[in-house]
């Protein structure tokens, strides 16, 4: 197999060697149940979801009387166009969510911090983001994922109460992973930190550091060498920004989110006290992806206040907007699109607080469910508002100050388009996200079966993989042919007199996740070790497992909110919408499980590669620069002025 491509100071790796990291840092175990991993398994187990799981009254109190006052302040306080237009979020609208203490919102109250719930760390953030999108990735990017998120989970007590306080009401954190050639593949990892007596020297350059510029605290990964006493590996950093070494060399400037403070830092011989390694060497992939299974909720949390907003504004533009003698909601083409806005932004909610709700209780594992939220969240809000541009037409390809230079209401449809298009890259790629989840969704048939197809493997431990696959499989199988929602009276509870029926959408949801399953084991047995390059078919089986997870959240929400009296006539005609709307999408998605082009387009990539179309590329001027495709990362000092900007 050949090796992937490295500079001198990366380490060179194969494709094995790089899957082996990543499956180190897996989560092994299920040590407890999970909704969307029953799903792919055929399992509807609608019981761990419904009735919906409700937070404490104390808990509800202490997060509405904070969302009163951060509503007030996002109302008041923040310039969205401004922020906009000049590409930095001004230093006092900083400090007043620092005031108002939402650098604390998910940190402990013993620590200084509000000690909000999962559901509601979320609810603050989709209202934030729906001020400014740039002011919710902060907030998000410090907590989520940032220094207060790795220390409650695998920090010491020691590093909690000297940090937390600190991250709680004054220091910006952020998290530096990525590097300039090395993206989702950890593996290729080049900043180091050698151990030298109490201390870490790390040297290397990060990209892509959200909260960068202006962070006070950084958590970095880097790769300490193995050597006697050090077992090595990629490791976590709590690194003080202000270290001697540490050089913050650009200000990144992106298509949206252009009050992000997001940049390049390098890092030249900067000593780290060992104090503040946070968890064993080697640990840094399995923190960082810990971090991220509920620190993925804070995205969707964005997209949802996003779709509340576009479904505001394509409302109130399309009831005075008249087209032919008739406002244009009533005009079939644009009142379809205004109708999956309405849905999905329904659905979208019901997915996120489902989630959090479950994250919040602890009951539940939902490393697959936030990995879908984040997903389907991403997506679906980037559809949103693209046909949100499409109703508002010119208007909504036009800028708000120039609508509002010309006397009409300044509607941002086209920031909050530019501004929701980097969630589909952001903290895992669809593409990305898509091979985690199909690697979770397989894990039931690879612990059983998963040396059958390793070519490494002795004919003894084949032997014993088909011993066991045989027992595991005779008990599954049988189960996939027929279930309850075969049965016409299934989910009776969704049935209520006087309201639409969603039982029947249930019943639909239980018949295809055991579609799901057989598709999957189908697949795996026709491709055995080939699976795993399968991305297009992985890629449709996930995006079906979202879906019907999608339309178990939405009947189960609308169940909740009727038997609470809040608008459950309304929420069980969305929710019956947006179920009617998705499996239309699931049909066809299986129907492309083996109808598509896959196999074709691997054929034209390798023309494209090959140089057999650029006669296709001639007619036109590339005004791309001069440089290289991807900077030098080389490490060593800094020869360029630091930009670092630390707000106080």
């Amino acid at each position: 197999m050949s090796l992937l491509s490295a500079t001198p100071h990366q380490p060179a790796v194969t494709e094995r060697e790089a899957r082996q990291v990543a499956e180190a840092a897996r989560e092994q175990d299920w040590r407890k149940p999970s909704f969307a991993k029953e799903l792919f398994l055929g399992r509807f187990r609608l019981d761990l979801i419904h009735p919906h799981p409700m937070p404490p009254d104390e808990d509800v109190q202490r997060g509405e009387e904070f969302l009163t006052k951060l509503r007030d302040f996002c109302e008041t306080k923040v310039d969205s166009a401004l922020i906009d237009r000049e590409a930095r979020i001004p230093d006092e609208t900083i400090n007043g969510l620092k005031e108002l203490g939402a650098l604390g919102m998910k940190i402990d109250t013993k620590y200084g911090g509000l000690g909000l719930t999962q559901v509601y760390y979320n609810k603050a953030l989709a209202l934030v983001g729906s001020a400014n999108p740039a002011l919710g990735a902060l907030l998000s990017a410090h907590q989520s994922i940032g220094v207060p998120q790795p220390l409650k989970l695998f920090g010491t007590q020691e590093q909690r109460d000297i940090f937390l306080p600190r991250c709680a009401r004054t220091d910006i954190s952020a998290f530096l992973l990525t590097e300039p050639d090395v993206g989702s593949d950890p593996a290729r990892l080049a900043t180091s930190a050698v151990p030298d007596g109490d201390d870490y020297v790390l040297d290397g350059v990060k990209l892509w550091t959200t909260n960068g510029v202006v962070a006070d605290l950084l958590v970095v990964m880097a790769r300490v060498p193995k050597s006697e006493g050090h077992k090595g590996g990629i490791t976590a950093f709590v690194v003080e920004t202000a270290s001697e070494g540490v050089t913050v060399e650009n200000r990144n400037a992106f298509m949206g989110l252009r009050g992000l403070e997001n940049g390049v830092t390098r890092l030249h011989q900067v000593r780290v006290p060992a104090a503040n390694r946070i968890g064993p060497e080697g640990a840094g992939l399995k923190i960082a992806l810990t971090t991220l299974n509920t620190g993925r909720l804070s995205l969707p949390a964005m997209c949802v206040g996003a779709g509340k907003w576009c479904l505001k504004i394509a409302r109130e533009w399309s009831s005075v907007r008249e087209q032919w003698g008739k406002p244009v909601a009533f005009h079939e083409a644009v009142g379809a699109k205004i109708s999956f806005i309405a849905a999905t932004t329904f659905a979208l909610e019901a997915v996120l607080d489902l989630s959090s709700q479950m994250a919040d209780e602890n009951r539940n594992d939902i490393r697959i469910e936030a990995a879908l939220a984040k997903l389907y969240g991403s997506e679906m809000a980037w559809l949103m508002a693209d046909e949100l541009v499409q109703i508002r037409g010119g208007r909504g390809f036009e800028t708000a100050d120039s609508l509002a230079a010309r006397g009409e209401r300044a509607v941002p449809a086209e920031q909050v388009l530019r501004d929701l298009r980097i969630n589909r890259i952001f903290e895992g790629s669809t593409e990305i996200m898509h091979l985690l989840i199909a690697r979770e969704a397989v894990d039931a048939h690879l612990s059983v079966a998963g040396d059958l197809i390793d070519p490494d493997k002795s004919l003894s431990d084949k032997a014993k993989a088909g011993a066991n696959a045989g027992v595991f499989y005779a008990k599954w199988l049988p189960k996939l042919v027929a279930g309850a929602g075969q049965l016409p009276r299934s989910y009776g509870d969704f049935h209520p007199a006087g309201h639409v029926d969603l039982s029947g959408h249930l019943r639909y949801v239980e018949r295809s996740a055991r579609k799901l399953a057989r598709s999957t084991f189908y697949a795996m047995s026709r491709w055995q070790g080939r699976m795993e390059t399968k991305q297009g078919f992985l890629g449709r089986i996930v995006d079906i497992g979202a879906e019907l997870f999608a339309m178990s959240a939405a009947c189960v929400r609308a169940e909740l909110l009727r038997t609470t009296g809040d608008h459950g006539r309304e929420a069980y005609q969305l929710a019956d919408a947006f179920c009617s709307q998705s499996r239309v999408r699931v049909e066809e998605l299986f129907g492309r499980l083996w109808s598509n082009t896959d196999d074709l387009d691997r054929k034209v990539v390798k023309g494209v590669l090959g140089g057999a179309y650029t006669w296709l590329e001639e007619g036109v001027v590339d005004p791309s620069g001069e440089g290289p495709w991807i900077a030098d990362a080389t490490p060593g000092p800094s020869e360029r002025e630091n930009v670092h900007r630390p707000i106080r």
